[in-house]
């Protein structure tokens, strides 16, 4: 059975030693699979049992698992070794949107300048004043130049603070991210990623801390915020809250009234005595961001979008005439091979983050209103009716919390059945004496 990381990650928060129940509502797993893991696990690593004289177990592992683990699966050193070299390949698809960017304004840039100052020599050549026209047109041209210097800058974090000179401390922390200019130039592309990717593991990791929180007897208004299968057809007969009782294991009880409340056995079992964590009222959904990049990179990313697209259109305003490409051939004649790429590329720059813009505007206004239908049923919940209150007062009657103490154990794969054996009746002995 393929290890899961949710369980491995549950059994160092909580400790090293846990019960079903815990793991289970830690990682929000089906009581099953969470049950399952943890056998497999304690199997790969030399885990041990304990066995509490009520039947209870517990499962007991070494600190140092992940080592044991390590070394014993070539598949995992396999997946951290290639992890790592993702994160490198990662990092250079998304700073290439931005090198492209450039390399594609610079490569205009200079072409238009060498068609421009070809034609104008041309022309100084032919009415034979290139001394006079060639100083008016450096004069007054309107293409200049740039500064390519200042083109290396973006591949510092930062880059607009050290290109405008803004080196405050309040300005930093409110602007300032820890992306280079290259990075952003992806971000503002593409975003940043779905911002709810890890939603269902929130979801589920939230209803075991109810359930937990109230000692593994609940009411489904108190899950229902969390929950998204709701509509008016199972509103009314709970339908909705069958999924949790399959992952958690739980049981349906009726109350003299008719009233229905839910009862988590597994979840009632733990080796510490736990305290009611915090939790949010209801789940929420984050909503989309445009981009993660700070204002100044957004914008300046813009700009140079900007000027790409219409140095395309120049560029391409040139290239409408077939003796320019025949007079100069060379790097104008590769340029001219590849233009349709670099207009491509200067519309899609423009183009991909505006339709973007009004998904995320449609994605944000659906996460709102899930996001309100999931507040509403925590008012509801909070508002405690006549009906509610009588169920929870029902299930309060079923809440419990059973702690298996070292004490309690009967029995441990740590030693040998036959020690375990003289132990317990010396402590058989110790007791007739007392």
């Amino acid at each position: 059975m393929t290890l899961q990381p949710e369980i491995m990650k549950s059994v160092e928060q909580l400790g090293y030693r846990v019960t079903v129940g815990d793991v289970a509502a830690q990682a929000g797993l089906n009581i099953n699979l969470a049950q399952q893991g943890l056998l497999a696990l304690a199997s790969d690593v030399s885990g041990h049992l304990q066995v509490a004289e009520s039947g209870e177990i517990i499962y007991l592992f070494p600190e140092n698992f992940r080592t044991i683990l390590r070394n014993k699966y070539w598949k995992l050193q396999l997946k951290e070794t290639w992890d790592k070299i993702w994160k490198v390949l990662f990092y250079l698809i998304r700073i290439s949107f931005g090198i492209i960017l450039v390399a594609s304004i610079i490569l205009m840039i200079i072409a238009i300048t060498v068609i421009i100052i070809g034609i104008n020599s041309s022309r100084d050549g032919d009415n034979g004043s290139s001394s006079s026209r060639g100083g008016s047109y450096r004069g007054g041209g309107i293409f200049f130049f740039p500064n390519f210097g200042d083109l290396f800058l973006i591949f510092y974090p930062d880059y607009s603070y050290q290109r405008y000179g803004n080196s405050s401390r309040s300005s930093r922390s409110k602007d300032s991210n820890d992306m280079n200019f290259l990075e952003a130039i992806f971000s503002f592309l593409f975003g940043d990623g779905d911002p709810n990717y890890n939603l269902e593991e929130r979801r589920w990791k939230a209803i075991g801390t109810v359930i937990k929180n109230n000692k593994g007897s609940i009411i489904a208004e108190q899950v229902a915020p969390y929950l998204d299968n709701i509509d008016q057809y199972n509103q009314e007969n709970e339908d909705y809250i069958l999924p949790v009782l399959t992952r958690f294991n739980g049981n349906p009880e009726v109350s003299p009234q008719g009233e229905l409340i839910y009862h988590f056995p597994e979840l009632q079992v733990t080796v510490q005595e736990s305290n009611k964590n915090s939790i949010s009222s209801y789940l929420r959904e984050r909503l989309y961001k445009f981009s993660e990049a700070s204002s100044n990179q957004i914008m300046l990313s813009i700009g140079l979008g900007a000027l790409n697209f219409i140095l395309a259109l120049v560029l391409g305003s040139f290239f409408k005439d077939p003796s320019i490409v025949e007079q100069f051939g060379g790097f104008i004649a590769f340029i001219d091979s590849i233009y349709l790429l670099l207009l491509g590329y200067a519309i899609a720059f423009l183009g991909i983050p505006l339709i973007r813009y009004f998904t995320i505007q449609w994605k944000n206004n659906n996460i709102d209103e899930r996001n309100s239908k999931r507040r509403e049923r925590n008012t509801v919940l909070q508002q405690k009716d006549e009906t509610i209150q009588h169920k929870l007062n029902y299930a309060s009657q079923f809440a419990n919390q059973a702690i298996v103490q070292q004490s309690d154990i009967a029995y441990t794969t740590e030693k040998d059945i036959l020690e375990q054996e003289d132990e317990d009746w010396q402590k058989r002995l110790d007791s007739l004496d007392n």
